[in-house]
């Protein structure tokens, strides 16, 4: 696992205190990094970033690579991401925008390098219809990679009794799956080939970063009680990379 931005990224307090102000989910620098190293990037490149969030992995594939990405996402405010990029001195190479990517995307078939996604993808790509609607967006041996929280193996109607009350949120039940779940769901996209799909190696720290940055009297304590109940036994974190061909 390749660490070696990320490690030097958190050993600033600067960067610690607005991963801390901005996470959303596990530590989506380390995603990124992981993510990434798999397939080439360039500073050529342009990069769709969908559910960028508050623009953690943008921030990593601007200052990792000097990409030109946009970093698009339903919930996030575009104003204050690139206010944040501003204030990184990148603003130049990243887009900000509001974009909801189950609807027909605003830009040219083929214009993007490619399609980059931590943290969401599972939240709208769990249907067979997403991958086929983003392949046409990429440029043929570009790439669509994505990272997001998974499952060790499919609970099914077997869920265990400290995950059932968590499982009775349907947007858990529905977008938290097994890796040879989603693997199969790739498969029957055309004009794709899997790259790799496997487990990332930074889960337990980026989940254990993102954790120690929430306030436990917030909303957000029913992760905190969740991940507790889970105590490392069922999920893991999946990433799946294909090329366009």
């Amino acid at each position: 696992m390749n660490t070696i931005f990320s490690n030097k990224f958190v050993a600033d307090e600067k960067n610690v205190a607005l991963l801390q102000e901005t996470m959303w989910g596990p530590n989506g620098i380390r995603q990124a990094e992981e993510l990434a190293s798999h397939f080439p990037i360039t500073k050529d490149m342009k990069i769709l970033d969908l559910g960028s969030g508050t623009g953690l992995s943008a921030i990593y594939l601007v200052q990792a690579y000097g990409a030109e990405v946009f970093a698009t996402d339903l919930y996030a405010d575009p104003t204050e991401n690139h206010e944040r990029f501003q204030s990184l001195g990148i603003a130049d190479k990243i887009v900000p925008m509001l974009l909801d990517a189950t609807q027909p995307l605003p830009f040219a078939k083929r214009y993007f390098d490619v399609i980059f996604s931590v943290g969401a993808y599972n939240m709208f790509g769990d249907n067979e219809e997403m991958l086929p609607k983003l392949i046409p967006y990429v440029k043929k041996g570009g790439y669509i990679a994505v990272a997001f929280p998974g499952l060790k193996y499919e609970f099914g109607d077997n869920v265990p009794p400290e995950m059932q009350p968590f499982w009775a949120v349907p947007e858990v039940a529905k977008t938290v799956r097994g890796i040879e779940w989603w693997k199969n769901l790739f498969r029957k996209a055309e004009g794709i080939e899997i790259v790799t799909h496997s487990e990332m190696a930074c889960h337990d720290i980026a989940w254990s970063e993102y954790l120690a940055s929430i306030d436990p009297c917030s909303e957000d304590k029913w992760t905190l009680d969740m991940m507790q109940a889970e105590d490392g036994k069922y999920f893991n974190t999946i990433q799946l990379i294909a090329k366009v061909i």
